[in-house]
Formats: structure tokens, C-alpha cells, sequence
């Protein structure tokens, strides 16, 4: 090995390591709302990775669990706040095993894809592309595994109101997240590659010219073109009613508090958006919830989309968004994406016999639909978004692949009034925006309301816990991004590739050679 390379990614001793995982994962956590500060990410995935570099398996794997702990505490505390810790705790320190399995794999790629790196410059700007790759795949597992995964807290989810926002559009969140990682690791790279490399003399100055011309370059890229035909006048309803699961509204509550709050004398209204079961139930079974909505579509004049609960001949109970017009019910999308442990539990007998007192909280199991996410409505094509339904890339691409040309995000934050969590949701409703090229409506029961136009920009919004609407023109997207396209394929080769690279460059059947003793 030529001089200079055996110590260039050498492992920091356990009382430097540990602080720069635990800081690292802090930092993270505050560059998600709130605080929401972006440029934090830099720093954590910095002090991450340096954690974690050319550690042993083992530590390396405790050091990404401790960073994983310190993130996903303060990210989501508040799924603590109405079932207790219990809840909290044991998401914050399932998801943190995610990031103990991505630190192990970094860690070995600094070990063993650096040692068969034929130069400098293919570890100083190739090895970040492999550590920025099993980033992304460990996002990718954890967003997928198990029960269809939690995709919340990706480095690209952190950085909606960044200077990358626009590069979403061309490679999707999980593409944003490997240029994030990729960026990081190339300074690091340029720190501790460059001064030991045999004959180097490249000094600090260049070496930070280097990493900004890297950014540089990166933030030159434009943004995508969206294309936009025209507009649809929508009115967005957020009622404000006591729509919590433990708020113990009586029957009609949170239905009268979306009609009332609807601004029936608006003028020139194309289209009533109310949020996620905003309806409570199914109009075509209770005449009352029918009279209701006639009574909003017929003073307003303009179709209504709107959530309720739904149930099927045989039983089966959906989260339901449906169009209503004056000749009644039109189309449905059932949500896809209900959320384990709050609208169904998985695997029920096993988890009851764990906490029976919490999973008996949840009487009925909510069954993911399997209808199309885009519907017509007002002369247009709308894709639907219930709550959850928005973290899943999937269905993002879906809707734009099924013509939608604007999308419609129905969520009910109520049970987490007073914490961070529909900031967070908002800001990944602000990426779809644009990765899909799409303006989108995100309407809420108690906030955050807002509407997004397909660069990012919120163009209207209702103030939080307020009863109110807002009327606003929405752009109609008519256009095709990259990532919508081709976003799946680029997270399956960066992912698999790195995944790939780590394998081949492990050192399968080397044993160390051991020492001969010399002949008395």
C-alpha cells in the first residue's frame, strides 16, 4: 500500500467517536421542523460519517445506533402525544437500528473500497459516491421494511426550504438525499485524502476551492421547467373542529365545523377541497352527512372532495376520499397507505399479547385500498393524497403518471395539535410539489393549510388552529419531471451499485498473515 493511504480513514478513538455521533444526530434532528434548520444537515451527516469511519463492525454499528437514537428522539417525540412514551420509544429505537445497520456498511466501505482505490482522486471523489449510495439504500430499506416502512427523516426531507429543493424534481427525495451525503463525504474526502497522498501539495485554499466548485456545480443545475396550462379556482376548508381521536366529539361535530367554516358566498369557486374525514361518515349510508354536503355544493355551486370513513358490503373499512356533486356521489380513492399501529395494527395477535392496554386502543383495522389515485373532478384530473399516502414515492409518481394536474393532500393532524409533526408532514408535501411538477393543496383539519406551487413556494395559506378557508387560483401542471420517470431506477443503481462495489471490494478469503517464528 503506496505511503500516505494505510491511516487516511482511520478510526477516531471511542471518546472522539461517541460525542460526534451523539452531536450528529442532533444536529439532524434540528434541521427538520422545528426549528427546521436546513443547513444543519451538512454538519450531522459530517460528524456521522466521521463517527462511523473505519470503525469496526461492531462499534461502528452501536456508534450509528447512539446517532440514530439522538436523531429520532427530539424528530418524532411526538408520536408520544397522546399514547405515552411506550409508542415513542419504541419507533424512535426500532428506526434507530436502521442507521446502526447504515453506519456498519459505511464504515466497512471506508475500510475496504478506500484500500483497492487505484488513486487519489478516485478516493476522493469516487469513495463519497459509494458512502452516499448505502445512504441512500438504508433510507430506502427502512422507508420500505417492514410493513411498507417509515420514510420520514430522509437528509433529502430536511432540506425542502434548502438550496437542492429544485434537484427533487430530477432525481426525487431519495436522489436529494444522495447529493447531500455525496457533497459531505467529498469534503471529507479533500480533508483527510488529499495532504497524505504521496507528493501532495495541494493547500487548504485549493482543497475549499475544490469543495465549492463541487457545490457549485451542483447548484447549477436549473430548475425543471414545469409547465403549466392554465388554473382551477379551489377553495380549501380547514374547519378546525374537534377532529382527534381522544377529543371525543359527538357525531356531526367535525361536519359542522367544516360547513361552517366554508365560505359558501365565495365567488367563482371551481372546486371544495375538505380534509381527510372531514365528512365522519359515508353520505351514501347517512342521509344527514348527504344533506350536509348538498347543502355546500349547491350554495357554492362547485363539486366537493371530501374524506369520510367507509365500510363495504362484507365489512371492510376504508379511509376514504370521494368527489360529491349535486347529483351525489361521483368517485372514491381509497388511501393506500393507512398507518400502522394508528389505523390498523399488523400482526395483531402478536402485539397484543406485548401491550394489550395499547393495541386495544385501536378496535378497527383500517384495509389499504386499490383504486387509482387520480380522479376527475371540475373538468380536471386531481390526485389524491390521504395524510400518510404523501411519504410514499410511489404513489407520487403514480399520480403524476395518471394525468393528475394538481394534487390534493387531505390530512387530520388533531391528534398531534401543539408538535412538530404537520410541520414535518408539510415540508414532504412541499417536496412532491415538486418532484412531480405539480401544485398541491394540502389541507388540513386543524393545520398546517397551505398551497404550493410545483417550484415549492407557498402562494396561500390558513393560519394554524383557525377556522377559516382560503380561495385561491392553483397553477394546473401539465408537464413530465425526470423523477417521476426515472427517480425508482436512480435510487435502485445508486443503492445497489454502492451495495455492489462494498461487496466486491470486501476482503473475502484474506486472512492475515501469521508471523513466522525464526529458526533458533
Amino acid at each position: 500500500m503506496p505511503d500516505g493511504r494505510r491511516d487516511e480513514f482511520a478510526a477516531l478513538p471511542l471518546r472522539l467517536a461517541f460525542p460526534l455521533a451523539v452531536v450528529g444526530g442532533l444536529l439532524f434532528a434540528l434541521s427538520f421542523p422545528e426549528p427546521g434548520w436546513w443547513f444543519l444537515a451538512y454538519p450531522a451527516m459530517a460528524c456521522m460519517l466521521l463517527a462511523a469511519m473505519g470503525q469496526r463492525a461492531r462499534r461502528a454499528a452501536w456508534l450509528g445506533y447512539v446517532a440514530g437514537a439522538a436523531f429520532w428522539l427530539p424528530a418524532i417525540s411526538w408520536a408520544g402525544r397522546y399514547l405515552g412514551p411506550v409508542p415513542w420509544l419504541a419507533l424512535a429505537l426500532f428506526e434507530a437500528a436502521y442507521f446502526a445497520l447504515g453506519s456498519v456498511a459505511i464504515a466497512l466501505a471506508y475500510r475496504w473500497v478506500a484500500r483497492v482505490l487505484p488513486s487519489t482522486a478516485w478516493r476522493v471523489w469516487g469513495l463519497p459516491a459509494v458512502v452516499a449510495g448505502l445512504w441512500t439504500g438504508r433510507e430506502w430499506f427502512s422507508g420500505s421494511w417492514p410493513y411498507e416502512g417509515f420514510a420520514w427523516g430522509r437528509v433529502g426531507l430536511s432540506q425542502s426550504q434548502g438550496p437542492f429543493t429544485h434537484l427533487a424534481a430530477y432525481v426525487g427525495v431519495l436522489g436529494v438525499t444522495f447529493v447531500v451525503v455525496y457533497c459531505v463525504a467529498v469534503v471529507l474526502s479533500l480533508a483527510l485524502v488529499v495532504p497524505r497522498a504521496p507528493g501532495a501539495v495541494l493547500g487548504a485554499p485549493v482543497r475549499v476551492a475544490a469543495a465549492g466548485l463541487l457545490v457549485a456545480v451542483v447548484l447549477a443545475v436549473p430548475a425543471w421547467p414545469t409547465r403549466v396550462d392554465g388554473s382551477i379556482r379551489v377553495e380549501a376548508v380547514q374547519g378546525n373542529g374537534p377532529a382527534g381521536y381522544f377529543d371525543r366529539a359527538q357525531p356531526g361535530e367535525v361536519l359542522a365545523a367544516q360547513v361552517a367554516a366554508t365560505d359558501v358566498e365565495a365567488r367563482g369557486v371551481d372546486l371544495v377541497v375538505w380534509p381527510e374525514a372531514a365528512a365522519e361518515a359515508d353520505p351514501r349510508r347517512f342521509p344527514a352527512v348527504a344533506d350536509a354536503l348538498d347543502t355546500v355544493v349547491d350554495t357554492v355551486g362547485a363539486p366537493l372532495v371530501a374524506g369520510a370513513i367507509t365500510q363495504t358490503s362484507s365489512g371492510v373499512l376504508h379511509n376514504t376520499s370521494f368527489v360529491w356533486t349535486a347529483e351525489g356521489w361521483q368517485s372514491s380513492y381509497d388511501k393506500k397507505r393507512p398507518v400502522p399501529f394508528g389505523e390498523y395494527v399488523p400482526d395483531r395477535w402478536f402485539f397484543s399479547k406485548l401491550a394489550p392496554s395499547l393495541i386495544g386502543l385501536l378496535q378497527r383495522d383500517y384495509t389499504p385500498g386499490t383504486k387509482p389515485n387520480v380522479l376527475d373532478v371540475a373538468g380536471i384530473r386531481a390526485g389524491i393524497a390521504v395524510c400518510f399516502d404523501i411519504v410514499d414515492d410511489g404513489l407520487a409518481s403514480d399520480m403524476a403518471r395518471g394525468g393528475a394536474q394538481v394534487i390534493l393532500a387531505q390530512t387530520n393532524n388533531a391528534d398531534f395539535s401543539g408538535t412538530d409533526e404537520n410541520l414535518q408532514q408539510l415540508e414532504i408535501a412541499r417536496l412532491r410539489a415538486v418532484e412531480t411538477g405539480r401544485s398541491l393543496v394540502n389541507v388540513s383539519t386543524v393545520g398546517a393549510s397551505q398551497v404550493i406551487d410545483p417550484t415549492g413556494r407557498t402562494i396561500d395559506r390558513i393560519p394554524e388552529y383557525t377556522a377559516t378557508s382560503m380561495i385561491t387560483d392553483v397553477p394546473l401542471g401539465t408537464g413530465t419531471t425526470p423523477a417521476t420517470v426515472a427517480s425508482g431506477s436512480v435510487t435502485l443503481v445508486v443503492s445497489l451499485g454502492a451495495l455492489l462495489v462494498l461487496l466486491a471490494c470486501a476482503p473475502w478469503g484474506r486472512r492475515r498473515a501469521r508471523p513466522r517464528r525464526r529458526a533458533a
